[in-house]
């Protein structure tokens, strides 16, 4: 049984401290416990690139073949502004996966699956094509027990894998046709981290439109900013839209996208320096992380639904064990913490 790299070990790499060689540094948000891993041991998951709703099982395998040999490669031309369409290839392909095989993606996109189901449910129900509630319910009806929680829908995390893998091209294609903003971070002790969902999201101006903040090094990211003019099922890999701008970010700005980083992390932060400033950080912003957001519009033939993420409060996480934590993470005598805190 294969062990299956959710993010892959090329750029994990990318983070190895040169205090530790061959590892990184990394936390857990749930127990903000640090440790030193290297990237074979993290963020892998037994036959996880297996998904058995597709025809071939694991076709996303064959197309990390054509990614990860080229993203170091990738990376040299961003940082010297040389982009070919091999590079935003890469670096789209590479985005497209880690959005959609890590457990967080899964997680994350089976939230629209559940409220299609739930929604039609009721719609069903209304329309009699449902038998009437046993009277053991005391008939309370089918969206009643949904709404309540009494009853729940549950959806297999593989099948909205599975529908990302099989679009996968065509994302990638997309975030290729979009702008980009390379960020180059120029602050030696304020390096960007990476996790084990290392694509954040971050508002934009527009309120249907949700740009991406993917670290890449830890002296580089990229800042994906979505179009809606650009139609997804004609975006090809000619790239005819893409366009970049270089941006050299501050220190303010380094910190607010580390803090994004953090709280956008499913569970793991990786990191290339164990600075004091670190853990106190981390503590600071462990409680968030991404949940898939659905609501309803009423239409004259019916309902439309709208589903988009948004960055919240995990209540996911013991609080007696994470306030321990966090006592942990201070440090033990009071130490000037420097900007990028």
């Amino acid at each position: 049984m294969p062990l299956d790299h959710f993010i892959p070990q090329v750029h994990l790499k990318r983070f190895y401290s040169c205090a530790l060689g061959d590892r990184m540094y990394a936390i857990r948000k749930s127990d903000l416990r640090a440790f030193t891993p290297n990237a074979k041991v993290v963020c892998g998951i037994n036959d996880g690139s297996t998904n058995a709703y597709l025809r071939e099982h694991r076709a996303i395998e064959e197309f990390l073949k054509t990614i990860e040999p080229n993203y170091n490669a990738a990376l040299e031309k961003l940082a010297a502004g040389k982009i070919d369409a091999e590079c935003i290839y890469t670096i789209a392909g590479f985005v497209a996966f880690v959005i959609t095989c890590p457990p967080a993606g899964m997680r994350i996109r089976s939230g629209p699956l559940k409220s299609i189901v739930e929604t039609t449910a009721a719609i069903l129900e209304e329309q009699g094509a449902f038998p009437s509630p046993p009277t053991e319910l005391g008939g309370t009806t089918l969206a009643e027990l949904l709404s309540s929680g009494a009853v729940n829908v549950t959806i297999d995390p593989k099948y909205p894998q599975a529908i990302g893998i099989s679009s996968i091209l065509q994302h990638a294609a997309t975030f290729g046709n979009f702008k980009w903003e390379i960020l180059h971070n120029g602050f030696d002790d304020c390096p960007f981290f990476t996790s084990d969902f290392p694509a954040a999201i971050e508002n934009s101006e527009d309120p249907r439109i949700l740009n991406r903040i993917v670290p890449l090094a830890p002296d580089l990211a990229v800042r994906i900013k979505p179009d809606l003019a650009v139609e997804r099922a004609g975006a090809d890999f000619s790239f005819a839209n893409f366009g970049y701008r270089m941006c050299a970010v501050s220190r303010a700005e380094v910190v607010r996208l580390n803090r994004l980083i953090v709280r956008c992390a499913e569970e793991t932060i990786f990191y290339r320096d164990d600075r004091h400033w670190v853990q106190p950080f981390i503590a600071k912003n462990w409680r968030y992380r991404i949940e898939p957001y659905t609501y309803e519009l009423a239409t004259p033939t019916g309902k439309v639904l709208i589903s988009t993420q948004r960055v919240v409060v995990s209540t996911a996480t013991d609080e007696k064990v994470v306030g321990e934590a966090v006592a942990r993470a201070r440090p033990a005598s009071p130490l000037p913490l420097p900007e990028c805190s």
